[in-house]
């Protein structure tokens, strides 16, 4: 079987094009620098234990470092048989981030040759998706696992337009292998907008089966697709069952109460709050951001410019042009959207839209009806609380869709489809099956359309929108500032606008002038084709690099010390005991700093556990969730969870201050007070003094035997070795006790023994572990055994070793077919 050479190199020249783009577009990384991306900065304080025994040769499953103990599945944990990891790794093998954008452009290139786009429109389909500004962002603020999920998103729709193209066998383990990389990703959220639009997919495809009376390979297809889809699910399940048990246990799951902190009865919840969910709620005009990047005045921290009116005013009021400036960029957002913060807007390039809109001119059938639907129900979905029926119809009947925050992420699917429209309409345009006065009509109706839009906007837009922002109302009210001020403001942002609006009428103009030259035929489609991508790129890059730039980066050991680290620090680690530490140099729920060097108790995640969280809420916050630092009540919380050091700062600096009331890890508990649910559990740790007493509710007190607890004043724990995963201690008593531990409870995997037979583990402080304990002298074991980590390893080798013999088997099939 002999290579063809000639139909070969077009993929060799494109993934050196996409090589040369990923490399050049975040250049700084191959001098050895790093984009400094606070999520995974973040993300590496949290993970820090795990990353310190995984350096040593050894992967742990539960950590102490955040939370005062949580597992270490969403902090990166690795699994045994896990391929699909080392598939991805070689894949991904350029510098991160440009590692995320090679994946993002190389799997849109594979899905246009699935599509049987020419490779160079293929090409630039791939540049307009990679280039997406949205898709740069997250890579900027350190959103890797939602971009990894992201590239992978083509990939997926290659395997699966292959099966309904009947190549069902390669259709089938691109399938597989696709979307057991897309799980590898881990990111839940962009998989399941991805499964919505899949859904949408299939709908339009039954639709068309039953119009052509190809019902039986829809069939057919959708088996084959379903059992890919199982296998990949397989290929993963590790991960999957452990996340799936996490998140049961996280602030993504059920809470067991259903009061606050005042005592007053709430609704229990059982998912993310609605308010929650759609905190980030896409404005109705803002919807033009993504064409028009300024519409909404560009990100929270974009600020009106030395040459602004705003700043013409403050000069104009006598105040100096250095203190104007610095007024401005510290007080004065030009982001006028409905969300509370904006890192940059969602464009998508208004190049890539006007081809999109020329597609919808010339194609019909499924890919029309299906990328239709799909952009417009995440569109609406994206405005969460501004679309709340929708919205709230989801969240009540749709499953899972209750366990993801931030709606507008669904903008992804709109990110995703409309570069696949533009590079099927450049196709089209260029397609001489398609009639030319069809062609040329459906460029004259986008032309006129898509111009007379942004004309009216350029002429009118002042008129049609007021350009007011949150804070308008407050410099309005101040003296120095007023009205004057905010008029100012607000013919800014109509300025932006009107600017981007003009660039934009300028970008189409010229697409537009080059494609119907090309289509008269005084230029070549090779001439026009590079001119289409120059502007798409020129339009996209220019905007992205707004945002994520050179300056943006730092060298390697100012990253690998961006957590910052104190004398505070220092002095705590020169303590070699087991202990814990409450960081209140920034909030604890939403800072790894401390997790970095201590066993903390706090950190940064998306999905903390619930029974910590829980504790915080109710007594190291106030009503607006902002910390309160020590007080006399929380002091007992932090007691009974080993927090022998508390970090704060004074006027004399960072001090690390010792807990003299500090539980240590494990006691014996000198009365047990039963409580009739956990509602009465977490209020009644109010009352807390030391170890004189513990609550416990009626059915773990059961499970624990109803013991009865005679006072030995002289009884002893003591922790003789220590492990994440594995901690050993001596116990000493002339009684019957129940020993509470200082460590989080978790439900699954933690087994208990006593001189090696099996205990049970219960719940007491509505956060602890507790057992009971024979009088006498004992040793006393707690050890993590995840079940759901040993069955998902063996599910894992099993959908691997058939992933391969099918794989294997497809080759030589072929390979048999052709001879």
């Amino acid at each position: 079987m002999k290579l063809d050479f000639k139909k070969i190199w077009p993929h060799f020249i494109a993934i050196a094009i996409f090589l040369i783009a990923a490399l050049a577009y975040f250049s700084p990384v191959l001098s050895g620098k790093k984009l400094y991306q606070n999520d995974i900065v973040q993300y590496k304080g949290n993970a820090s234990q795990l990353l310190d025994y995984r350096a040593q040769g050894e992967d742990i499953y539960w950590t102490d470092s955040a939370f005062g103990g949580m597992p270490t599945y969403q902090l990166g944990a690795r699994y045994d048989y896990d391929f699909f990891d080392s598939i991805d790794r070689a894949i991904r093998f350029l510098p991160r981030p440009a590692d995320y954008l090679f994946l993002y452009l190389i799997s849109f290139y594979i899905l246009m040759l699935v599509m049987r786009i020419p490779w160079k429109i293929g090409i630039i389909g791939a540049l307009a998706f990679g280039f997406s500004t949205y898709l740069i962002i997250i890579l900027g603020v350190g959103h890797n696992a939602k971009a990894h999920a992201i590239g992978y998103f083509p990939l997926v729709l290659s395997g699966i337009l292959l099966v309904f193209q009947k190549r069902y066998l390669w259709g089938f383990l691109l399938t597989a292998l696709a979307m057991g990389l897309e799980l590898q990703a881990n990111h839940p959220q962009m998989t399941y907008y991805l499964g919505l639009s899949m859904i949408i997919l299939g709908i339009t495809y039954f639709i068309d089966a039953i119009r052509k009376g190809l019902l039986l390979h829809f069939f057919k297809s959708t088996g084959i697709l379903v059992v890919a889809v199982l296998l990949a699910f397989g290929t993963n399940s590790a991960n999957l069952m452990a996340t799936s048990e996490y998140s049961k246990e996280s602030t993504r799951g059920p809470s067991s109460i259903s009061i606050n902190a005042q005592g007053e009865s709430v609704e229990p919840q059982q998912a993310l709050p609605y308010d929650y969910i759609t905190e980030y709620s896409y404005g109705l005009s803002e919807s033009l951001n993504l064409i028009i990047p300024s519409f909404a005045g560009g990100g929270s921290g974009t600020t009106p410019d030395a040459d602004s009116r705003s700043m013409n005013y403050l000069l104009g009021q006598g105040i100096p042009a250095n203190y104007a400036q610095e007024f401005l960029n510290t007080n004065v957002s030009t982001y006028w959207g409905a969300q509370p913060i904006v890192e940059a807007p969602a464009y998508l390039g208004v190049s890539v839209v006007f081809l999109a809109v020329i597609a919808l001119f010339l194609i019909k059938g499924r890919l029309k009806w299906w990328t239709l639907g799909s952009i417009l129900l995440a569109l609406l979905l994206s405005y969460g609380d501004n679309f709340s029926f929708l919205t709230k119809f989801f969240i009540q009947y749709v499953p899972f869709y209750d366990k993801f925050r931030a709606v507008t992420s669904i903008q992804v699917i709109i990110e995703f489809l409309v570069p696949v429209l533009a590079a099927v309409g450049l196709y089209h345009i260029f397609n001489d099956k398609t009639l030319a006065v069809k062609r040329k009509k459906a460029l004259l109706f986008a032309t006129a359309g898509f111009g007379g839009f942004l004309l009216i906007l350029i002429l009118l837009g002042g008129k049609l929108f007021d350009f007011a922002g949150p804070s308008d109302g407050y410099f309005a009210l101040n003296e120095k500032l007023g009205t004057l001020f905010v008029e100012a403001l607000r013919k800014d942002r109509l300025n932006m606008m009107r600017a981007d609006a003009i660039k934009a009428l300028v970008s189409i103009l010229i697409m537009a002038a080059i494609i119907y030259t090309a289509l008269e035929k005084k230029v070549t489609e090779k001439v026009a084709l590079l001119v289409c991508a120059l502007v798409i790129l020129i339009d996209l890059v220019s905007f992205d690099l707004q945002y994520v730039n050179k300056e943006d980066y730092v060298s390697a050991r100012e990253y690998d010390n961006a957590l910052p680290y104190t004398q505070a620090d220092a002095q705590i680690q020169q303590d070699q005991g087991h202990f814990k530490v409450y960081d209140l140099l920034m909030s604890p729920l939403t800072s790894a700093r401390a997790s970095k060097f201590h066993k903390a108790l706090g950190g940064y995640h998306g999905a903390k556990p619930r029974r910590f969280y829980d504790l915080h809420r109710f007594y190291f916050e106030d009503e607006n969730t902002r910390p309160i630092g020590v007080t006399a009540q929380n002091i007992q919380l932090l007691s009974m969870l080993n927090a022998r050091y508390v970090i704060d700062q004074d006027s004399t600096g960072v001090l690390a201050q010792r807990n003299p009331l500090n539980l240590g890890p494990a006691w014996f508990v000198k009365d047990l007070k039963v409580v009739e649910n956990q509602n009465e559990e977490i209020l009644q740790l109010k009352n807390l003094d030391g170890d004189n007493h513990a609550y416990i509710t009626k059915d773990q007190y059961e499970k624990l035997g109803s013991p009865i607890i005679k006072l030995d004043s002289a009884a002893t724990v003591k922790l003789t070795s220590y492990h994440p995963e594995k901690l050993t201690y001596t116990t000493q008593s002339n009684e019957d006790g129940v020993v509470l531990f200082s460590e989080m409870y978790y439900p699954h995997g933690w087994q208990a023994t006593v001189d090696g037979k099996t205990v049970p583990i219960v719940r007491a402080n509505y956060a602890l572990r507790a057992i009971a304990v024979p009088a006498g002298k004992h040793e006393v074991t707690m050890k993590f055994e995840p079940e759901v980590v040993a069955t998902g390893t063996k599910i894992m080798l099993a959908s691997n070793a058939l992933l391969l013999l099918l794989f294997v088997g497809g080759l030589f099939y072929e390979f048999r077919k052709s001879k």
